[in-house]
Formats: C-alpha cells, structure tokens, sequence
C-alpha cells in the first residue's frame, strides 16, 4: 500500500481558521450571549446518543430520521447515532437529570456541532453548528415571544438586517387530529408516487414539507392548518403576536410553513435570508407540546429554536456587515536584539494578564521584517524595543495606522498600552 502523502476535510464539512474563524466565533458567541441576557443556563449535551432517542423524539417519518442521520453500531452492539438537532438531547438530559423537578420554566442553551448525511451544497452541511435555546415546562405565549426575540436580537446585534421572521401556528392534540384527516383525505386524490404516499399516511404534514416542484405543485390547494385552529390553539397564537408586537419584532405569517421535525404544536416560527439562494433559512423552532411525554418524562410543554452559526455567518458576508474583530491581536512586539526579545516575553505575560492580546515577532526577523508582521497580524500598536532603548528604560509605542511614535517607560507600559487601545 503507497503511503498517503495528502488528506482533505471529508466531504461537507467546513474548516475555519483566521481570519474567517474569528467572525464565526463572533457570530456563535452573540447567538449564546443573547440566551444568556435572558437567563438561560448552558448545557453541554454529547455528540452521539442513542438512536431510538432521535428515532422517538424527532419522528421515524422525517427525513433527518429516515435518511440523514449518521448511525453506527458502537463496540458494545448499541446503536449509537451522531446528533442531528439538539432538542431530543436536552430533553433528556432534563428528565434524566431531574432538572424539571425545580422551579419552571427549565431555561438552557447550548452550543455545538450537528451532523445530517445531505448532499453538500452552500450553506448546507454534513457537520453544521447550532446555537439552541430551550425553555420547559410552561405553556406561556409570552415565553414563546421571549424565544423569538432573543434570536432576533442576536442578529440585529450581528449587524444583519436582510432578514425576515416567518410566523405560524401548526396547532394542538386537540385541533391536528381533525386537520390531519382532512390533509390526508385532499393528498389521496393526488397521484403521488408510493413513497409520498406512505409518507401522507405517517404524517401528511411531510407532504407540505416536500422540496420537489412537482409535489409542491399539487398540493397548492390543500387547507391550511391556519384555518382550522381549535379557539384555544387560535388564542394562543394571537397572543404570541401581540408579544411580539410589543417587544417591537417584526414577522410575516406563512400558513404555508412546516419545519422538519415532528415534535412542533402550536407556535412554529423561521427566520429567513434571500440573499443565501436555497438554503435560505438562518434559524427556527417553535413549541413542542407533548415531546418530554414522549421521551418518558413528565407532561410538560417546551418552546426552543436551533439558529444556525454556518449560515448566519454566510448571511453576515452576504450583507457585508462584520462582527467581532479580525485582528489576532491588539499590540504586536518588535524586538530588535535577544536582549530586546527576552524583555517583550517577560513583558507579554503582564499585558496577558491585563487582558491586552499581545503577539510578538519570533524566529530572529529583522525591523522590516518584523513590522510586515505586525501589520499582517492587524493589531492598533507595535512595541519596538531595541538595545538603546533597554538602557534607557524606554520602549516605543508605535500607532501602525498613523505611523505615529512615542517613547513609554518601561515600567509603565501596561497602563500606556490599555490607555492607548481605550480601557
């Protein structure tokens, strides 16, 4: 066997490494931040569960189950699956935890990498990451509001404005069964092919879902679920938008809206960018009334979204707009010497500590060398030390977009630094 001498990324799944990477931790950190303002605890779930978890919980009719999901058999004959959303793994952490057990609503967030075995394309991935939020345990419109909001927030802090709430109710036990029927007895006069058919028998909701023009074109007239909402599920929903309403987020109602998952009620909710072409979608979720029930614990109600950091970063370049900083650094060192270069190590570890990010020139680099550095590195400062400037206990303190120079003692040249960049 010839030895490999190359190795690439497997297929459909990204690498991020400067500067890109620090605009997709920027983006990743806003989405947790904006959780956390609200009083949402982090949890850090596994990467792998067990596959009847997701079989159950997200539903054997969907696509992620019967198609994407990556399924393996563990050393110990367990059927192990690769986590394809984070909500089924919340849910059990929380029952298996008993965190239900404590004072209403359960609030988390979490953060992490998602796999599904699509077919790759610009913004759809095989390894994707998320950011989700969960709240269970209260059946409140105003908690369902909160959710929505904390997303939008976080894009608006992003910079990102070319982005559209979609807004719907998919209803409750008591209205789906009748609507349920009703889809089911329109899609059987329709000549679907086998598959779609089995489909409509399990969850007619999947057919609505379907992607292929032709299937969405036969099922242009089937009744909306929007019209037929029990006054409870239709009370609810009107609640939801006068909330949102209040907390001055803008939405459009699409009647027409299903997610891919099976646990939704009631509210269900996307945020969408035209500007990413098909895989328009940045963010959704809705209520899941019933899920925990399911999953073997309590009946307790729950409303979350998963927002996705791939394709709000490819929405962040779409728009222009830039969040966090680029730069790996806010001060670059330049010694000029080894006495010069021991000085600025030693020196590194107090600017660390303050809090300032310091890089330095190694590997010997003459001035012109180690000044490409600095301004490749994108920091605001340079420190320039040389054998002179040791003796006279001076280091010069270098402003790179102006050019602009000034001598700063030694000793006080963590306080000259942090009042330089403005702390």
């Amino acid at each position: 066997m010839k030895p490999v001498t190359t190795f690439s990324a497997p297929k459909g799944v990204p690498d991020y490494f400067p500067p890109v990477s620090a605009t997709f931790t920027a983006v990743r950190d806003t989405l947790v931040d904006s959780a956390r303002r609200a009083g949402y605890g982090y949890i850090e779930l596994p990467v792998f569960e067990d596959t009847a978890l997701f079989a159950r919980g997200v539903g054997e009719s969907t696509d992620v189950v019967t198609k994407e999901m990556y399924t393996f058999t563990d050393r110990g004959g367990r059927s192990i699956t690769l986590r394809p959303e984070g909500t089924a793994g919340v849910m059990r952490a929380v029952i298996e935890h008993g965190l239900d057990k404590g004072q209403l609503p359960v609030k988390l967030a979490y953060a992490g990498q998602f796999f599904r075995a699509e077919q790759p394309q610009a913004g759809r991935y095989r390894q994707f990451h998320q950011v989700g939020v969960e709240a269970i345990g209260v059946d409140d419109p105003a908690l369902d509001a909160e959710v929505i909001a904390i997303a939008d927030e976080a894009f608006r802090r992003m910079g990102l404005t070319g982005y559209r709430l979609e807004l719907t109710s998919l209803g409750d036990s008591s209205d789906r069964p009748a609507y349920r029927e009703l889809l089911q007895a329109f899609l059987a006069k329709l000549p679907l092919d086998d598959e779609t058919r089995r489909r409509a028998q399990i969850n007619p909701l999947r057919v609505l879902d379907d992607k292929r023009p032709e299937v969405r074109a036969m099922v242009e007239d089937a009744p909306l679920m929007r019209d037929h909402l029990s006054d409870a599920s239709r009370a609810h929903y009107e609640q939801v938008k006068d909330y949102l309403n209040d907390l001055g987020v803008k939405f459009v109602e699409n009647p027409r809206m299903v997610r891919g998952l099976d646990y939704y009620t009631k509210t269900c909710f996307e945020f969408v960018h035209d500007g990413l072409g098909a895989q328009s979608a940045i963010g959704g979720g809705g209520r899941y009334d019933g899920l925990m029930e399911q999953l073997g614990g309590q009946p307790l109600s729950g409303v979350g979204f998963g927002l996705g950091v791939d394709r709000s970063l490819l929405a962040c370049q779409v728009e222009g707009v830039q969040p966090g900083d680029v730069a790996r650094c806010d001060v670059y060192g330049v010694p000029l010497g080894e006495a010069a270069k021991s000085r600025l190590v030693a020196l590194s570890a107090a600017l660390r500590g303050a809090g300032v990010r310091f890089d330095l020139a190694y590997g010997g680099k003459g001035l012109k060398g180690a000044m490409k550095g600095a301004d490749r590195s994108g920091a605001r400062f340079a420190l320039v030390l040389g054998e002179r400037d040791i003796e006279a206990g001076v280091v010069q303190l270098k402003e790179l977009a102006s050019g602009d120079q000034r001598e700063v003692p030694l000793a006080d040249v963590v306080i000259a630094v942090r009042e330089a960049l403005g702390r």
